[in-house]
């Protein structure tokens, strides 16, 4: 039997095995980098074990240091959680190697999938149907759009679409050098790009006896910046056939390598829904793990412990229900501490973060999933959006706006959503919110006494904001008077009350409440949207970014400069001259106008903070002749 479990990993993951493992009666053990050394993970586990160093590199992805670890804690077992090692054939010999249970698949199966170019080798000669790679040489304008993608990779890095073969080598590199960097190998491959198909999954469970269970669908389709967003199980509007289609060539999949242990079959279903193509084998727990869980009534976890000491698996459980959830993660500045991260009781919250954490850039943005489960898809959809609109998220900036009007939009609501849905509505989906009436709720619930500051009694007082993240200022002005408070420039609305911490506003006979939360550092939080107050008059001695600079949009590592560029270059506005490295995902910073590289800031491998500057572009001014 396993007494302890060390989780080679951080974050949600690691919290989320950690309560099986308390509820099961074994003792945890974290490891964790320097920036990690008060998470939510390790103050969650029994004993930590510290890994010099900050990047993951450096940590997490240091085989030799997590087994040493693991030994020195005395740990008997290891649970690689998802990404970081958990797909590594070396670490699962090195820790099988040193006499420690691996609680997942043989590195044989590992193995066989690491690679996707052999993958589809393996699951061509088992009968599962797939997508042939194409020759990158031997491409034409007929063979577009197509797909880049890492060998090694995963989590959508390394990945390209490709509609312009003018553009073919630039991606190829790009795709190259995010894979390096992701998983120390370069090979990419091209494939045919299915405009309109869905992405499902079959979530599979195997033992040492030669059982396989396939534990349903799950749909994975909403995605960005080709990472997960939304996922749900079952995957809806699936005819009989192609459900029976899927499981069966998971099942092939599963037993043509030997798998043990819990794993995910990724499947493309293209636009006419009549024949699923193999994508992937994840050989490890997938994020979205927790929909399978709730509509089957199982803890995957658990089950994955039971599997590797040698239990039986039996008869597989009766699905019920809907299930969906939605990742929220941080986006943008990340040196920022949560300050709150609830949900109601009624939704199921996997957090790897806890109020005063900091979410550090270098690792997943990953703050928590949330999971709503119910009879019916539109019921556990209601339920999930309703949940993520009122729960109390305030810190880092998040996705959850992207989150709640994608569950509620219509053709999401209708069922059976593509892989480019949240590109065809991602302008709707992300517009900025009108922060007007919350900026008037944080001016009225500050101090409102008599020796407040005024120029004279008879001018308004005046507050001024920022909402984030779209940098909108708000300018309030308001008076004191006999009848109360009175907002000017408001028509319409009308102070009901107004004290610390909660203001009401009726707005043409319908009032609303307002939670108002302020901090130290000037940010204020008004129910759902965040604030920074800003000073009565701006600073005139504050230096101005000089025009046409690059600006780091986000704290992180750069990882590529544009080869074709030096100082006095000519470069034309959109042009990708730095690639920044951030929060997983390859972000690139373009030229703003036409004009001549005048100034280069940084350099590959160098950490940058939000709004350092990178480059600066001088603009072309076009001279026209003056008329007489």
């Amino acid at each position: 039997m396993i007494a302890s479990v060390l989780v080679a990993n951080r974050g949600e993951i690691a919290c989320r095995v950690f309560r099986t493992c308390r509820e099961a009666g074994i003792a945890t053990v974290a490891v964790h980098a320097d920036p990690d050394a008060g998470a939510l993970h390790v103050r969650t586990a029994d004993t930590a074990v510290r890994l010099p160093g900050g990047t993951a590199a450096e940590t997490y992805l240091r085989g030799d240091l997590v087994v040493r670890a693991a030994l020195a804690a005395g740990a008997d077992a290891v649970h690689p959680g998802y990404g970081f090692l958990s797909e590594n054939a070396a670490f699962t010999r090195a820790v099988t190697d040193a006499g420690l249970v691996w609680i997942g698949p043989p590195a044989e199966a590992i193995e066989a999938m690491a690679s996707k170019t052999r993958a589809k080798q393996i699951m061509a000669a088992a009968g599962v149907p797939l997508l042939a790679p194409l020759d990158p040489a031997a491409l034409t304008a007929d063979d577009l759009p197509v797909l880049i993608k890492a060998a090694a990779g995963g989590g959508g890095r390394g990945m390209r679409v490709v509609r312009d073969l003018a553009l073919l080598e630039e991606e190829l590199t790009s795709a190259r050098a995010e894979a390096v960097g992701a998983f120390g190998d370069g090979e990419v491959f091209v494939e045919p790009y299915v405009e309109g198909a869905r992405h499902v999954e079959v979530q599979i469970l195997a033992d040492t006896h030669g059982t396989v269970w396939t534990l349903g669908t799950r749909d994975c389709s909403l995605q960005r910046r080709h990472q997960k967003v939304v996922e749900e199980a079952p995957a809806p509007d699936l005819p009989d056939a192609v459900r029976a289609a899927l499981t069966s060539a998971a099942e092939a999949a599963a037993r043509a390598i030997g798998y043990v242990g819990a794993g995910t079959v990724e499947f493309l279903l293209p636009r006419d829904g009549r024949k699923p193509y193999f994508l992937e084998m994840n050989t490890r727990l997938q994020v979205e793990h927790p929909v399978t869980e709730a509509v089957y009534g199982v803890d995957l976890v658990a089950l994955q412990i039971r599997v590797a000491e040698g239990e039986a698996l039996g008869t597989a459980p009766e699905p019920y229900g809907h299930a969906v959830e939605a990742r929220l993660t941080a986006e943008g500045c990340l040196d920022r501490p949560v300050r709150r991260l609830r949900t109601g009781a009624s939704v199921r919250l996997d957090a790897g973060y806890a109020e005063g954490d900091t979410v550090p850039p270098h690792y997943d943005p990953l703050l928590a999933k949330v999971v709503a489960h119910a009879p019916t898809r539109r019921e556990a959809i209601r339920k999930l959006a309703h949940a993520l609109e009122h729960a109390g998220i305030h810190g880092p900036h998040t996705n959850r706006d992207l989150l709640v009007r994608t569950l509620r939009h219509p053709e999401f609501m209708a069922g059976a959503p593509d892989t480019g849905f949240l590109e065809r509505h991602l302008a709707e989906l992300t517009r900025p919110r009108d922060a007007r009436l919350a900026a008037l709720a944080a001016a009225l619930a500050g101090p409102h006494a008599p020796g407040a500051w005024r120029n004279v009694p008879s001018q308004p007082q005046v507050k001024r904001y920022r909402s984030e993240p779209d940098g909108a200022e708000h300018e309030i002005r308001y008076r004191r008077t006999r009848d109360g408070l009175v907002p000017e420039d408001f028509p319409g609305v009308r102070v009901v009350s107004a004290a610390p911490g909660r203001v009401a506003l009726e707005t043409d006979g319908i009032t609303r409440a307002f939670e108002v939360t302020a901090y130290d550092d000037a940010r204020i939080h008004v129910d759902t949207y965040t604030l920074t107050a800003l000073p009565r008059f701006p600073d005139p001695t504050a230096r101005a970014t000089e025009p046409g600079s690059l600006l780091a949009p986000m704290p992180g590592t750069v990882v590529r400069v544009a080869d074709e560029i030096s100082i006095g270059a000519p470069v034309k506005a959109g042009q990708p001259l730095v690639w920044l490295e951030a929060m997983k995902m390859e972000h690139r910073v373009t030229a703003p106008v036409d004009g001549t590289l005048t100034a280069l800031h940084t350099a590959p491998g160098r950490q940058v903070e939000t709004g350092e500057t990178l480059a600066v572009v001088t603009e072309t001014i076009t001279e026209t002749e003056e008329q007489p």
